[in-house]
């Protein structure tokens, strides 16, 4: 089913760190980098404001230096948001190189790369057209890169929240493991949770449902698909109150 709600005035769209590598790859790949830097400028020129947050498995996954007991996990969490500041310098690099002004704020002071995330700076980056790339998470251990979605959602007024996979929405089962798996077009925050279907973390999840901050799940890697969800077409899933 393909529904349109209007086009979106202003998104959070987060982005995996594997989003930036080959399947099964780690590191930052040219051509993936410049697949999600030109969806992004063209659904931005269409005129929705964008703030994309980035993560960092590609670089570095902390949660699994922290399960082998080798680094404390709270240190093993800053590793990860320094994953996510090196693919936040590389997405802007790659913004800026198409044309469009974009700027990098971090939750963690690196004033040599990025600007610190300051609430009225980034509501002026949008006021004057720029693309906002959102690195380091919340700046604190023990939350993940989907709670820093949901929060700066909050915090800068977002119409949805647009969670890119490599898979079109939510299904029932994990469809690369169960072919009987069917793809939800709609769910409730309440029905995500009670059926623990993984969509996002438990804090993310229940921040989104508290703020009524829609969540769009869906397939980045198709051609034209982040436009045409900034444009307000349902390609996924929406999981809304």
């Amino acid at each position: 089913m393909t529904a349109n709600t209007g086009r979106y005035q202003r998104a959070i769209l987060k982005i995996s760190g594997e989003s930036f590598s080959k399947p099964g790859q780690f590191g930052i790949d040219p051509d993936e980098l410049n697949i999600i830097a030109t969806e992004i400028c063209e659904a931005a020129r269409a005129g929705t404001q964008i703030a994309v947050v980035v993560g960092g498995g590609n670089i570095i996954r902390g949660a699994v230096l922290a399960d082998e007991g080798q680094v404390d996990q709270a240190i093993a969490d800053y590793m990860g948001m320094l994953g996510t500041v090196i693919n936040g310098i590389a997405l802007r690099e790659a913004i800026e190189h198409l044309g469009h002004d974009c700027r990098l704020m971090s939750a963690i002071d690196i004033p040599a790369v990025a600007e610190p995330f300051i609430r009225a700076r980034a509501l002026r980056h949008f006021e004057q057209g720029r693309v906002l790339v959102l690195a380091a998470g919340t700046g604190n251990p023990f939350f993940t890169t989907d709670t820093c979605a949901a929060l700066r959602g909050a915090e800068l007024n977002a119409s949805v929240l647009l969670k890119a996979t490599k898979v079109d929405g939510i299904y029932t089962a994990d469809p690369n493991k169960d072919a009987t798996a069917t793809k939800y077009d709609r769910l409730t925050f309440s029905e995500a949770i009670e059926r623990q279907l993984g969509v996002m973390d438990l804090t993310a999840l229940s921040m989104c449902m508290e703020r009524d901050l829609p969540v769009l799940v869906f397939d980045f890697k198709t051609r034209g698909n982040i436009g045409r969800v900034m444009a307000g077409d349902v390609i996924g899933t929406l999981v809304t109150r």
